[in-house]
């Protein structure tokens, strides 16, 4: 457990958490009042009744979660990609063998404490989404009556549940690929590359999409919206909510397991 929370404490100072939350804090919030802003300038067009729900309450709020959880998939890669590649250009693993730390309980331990921070973090940004969201239900002229719902309410926190798991399986690939390639910025351009990569799959692998690991992320949530969606938007074929988790659980023990291997066998130098 020493390790563990020397681990957190080191996260929480790291500017590349501050960064990464920040950006997709704001993200999140610039989207939703942009759509609140402009909600009523074209209302007869078949997408705007879609755009409205999520600053439309209470449906508002699993729409924000949802939107939030798509795209955090992506900062989580970069994230996770970032945090790997520095335990090795940073040297900071080769000090923790030479004191005798265990390689595999070190790195393992590691991607607990990223697990950690991408709760924290989601967690801040949905909040954040939800005050967006009564910002852009204001500027739009949209009833705010349902923000007390309490059978929404009450869903929400299993709902987070299922998309924190989802997301940080989409970190795990991150730290994964970090990892192979023993460097930060390697690890976040070929992460990022991944992510992207199965976005445009969708076109030519429809059947194959729903098993890789960003859109099972998506479809672990159990939701529909038009706003999330691990590896970019548009409407795909999806694995039931359970079996996608199971598939997601897969995707990130599998990740793990490679982390461990490689690192167990590397030549640890820098």
């Amino acid at each position: 457990m020493r390790l563990f929370f020397s681990g957190l404490r080191k996260l929480v100072r790291r500017p590349a958490s501050w960064v990464t939350g920040g950006l997709l804090a704001g993200l999140v919030a610039i989207i939703i009042i942009a759509i609140g802003a402009s909600a009523n300038q074209s209302p007869s067009r078949p997408e705007a009744a879609a755009a409205r729900q999520i600053i439309t309450f209470p449906g508002a709020y699993v729409q924000i979660l949802s939107f939030a959880m798509g795209i955090g998939g992506l900062f989580a890669v970069i994230y996770g990609a970032a945090v790997a590649g520095s335990e090795w250009s940073w040297g900071t693993l080769k000090v923790a063998v030479a004191r005798g730390e265990s390689r595999s309980r070190y790195m393992l331990l590691a991607f607990a404490s990223i697990a950690v921070m991408i709760g924290a973090g989601l967690l801040i940004v949905f909040v954040v989404g939800v005050l967006a969201g009564l910002i852009g239900a204001n500027i739009a002229g949209v009833s705010t009556s349902g923000l007390g719902d309490g059978d929404t309410i009450r869903s929400l926190p299993r709902l987070f549940a299922r998309g924190w798991f989802g997301v940080v399986e989409e970190g795990a690939i991150g730290f994964a690929v970090a990892t192979l390639a023993r460097s930060q910025l390697a690890g976040i351009g070929a992460g990022i590359g991944i992510y992207f990569a199965e976005t445009f799959a969708r076109i030519f692998l429809p059947h194959v999409i729903k098993y890789l690991p960003f859109a099972v992320a998506t479809a672990g949530l159990g939701v529909s919206s038009g706003f999330g969606g691990g590896g970019g938007g548009g409407r795909l074929e999806q694995l039931p909510a359970d079996t996608a988790l199971l598939v997601a659980a897969a995707w990130l023990v599998g990740s793990l397991i490679f982390v461990v291997l490689f690192t167990e066998r590397a030549e640890i130098t820098g």
